[in-house]
């Protein structure tokens, strides 16, 4: 999920509908696990600026305020720690936007002529396609899940898995 609203393909109303179902706990684990994946594509300070225009957020927003004062890691884990509501939704929205940059630049820079990283093979096309992702709240069923009817819930989906 995340790394497909990332990618734009899914639209982020999609994706702040299944974040705000989920419960305060689960959204601090998105929070935290999209500033990983933030620091893991090489976030920048100066990935701030559009990011916040990107989210659709005021420069006087708690986020944003936060992702332009420097040691990007630091203020990243900053971010997924806001525990108000309304705050943890523009964190959500803000890290989508700084993971979309950071990774679209990982991608570009390093993944141009192929890589290995699952989800740089993402497809819009749902249960044909290699759909991967990890989200809390998530089922994912494997190929041979599938033919005995199991589900496995919460758990990293491998290359041949598909989100249900």
């Amino acid at each position: 999920m995340l790394n497909e609203l990332a990618q734009e393909l899914r639209p982020i109303p999609e994706g702040i509908e299944w974040f705000e179902g989920l419960s305060p706990e689960e959204q601090f684990d998105v929070l935290r696990l999209l500033c990983q994946y933030c620091v893991q594509a090489r976030a920048t300070t100066e990935d701030g600026p559009e990011s916040i225009r990107r989210a659709g957020l005021r420069p006087t927003h708690t986020p944003a305020v936060l992702i332009t004062r420097g040691r990007i890691n630091e203020q990243l884990g900053k971010i997924a720690g806001l525990a108000p509501l309304d705050e943890r939704r523009k964190a959500f929205r803000l890290l989508v936007s700084v993971l979309a940059i950071a990774d679209g630049r990982r991608r570009e820079r390093f993944c141009a002529n192929g890589c290995g990283h699952e989800w740089h093979r993402l497809s819009a096309t749902g249960p044909e396609g290699p759909r991967v992702s990890w989200a809390p709240g998530v089922t994912y069923v494997s190929e041979e899940g599938r033919a005995r009817g199991r589900e496995t819930a919460g758990r990293r989906a491998s290359p041949t898995s598909f989100v249900e």
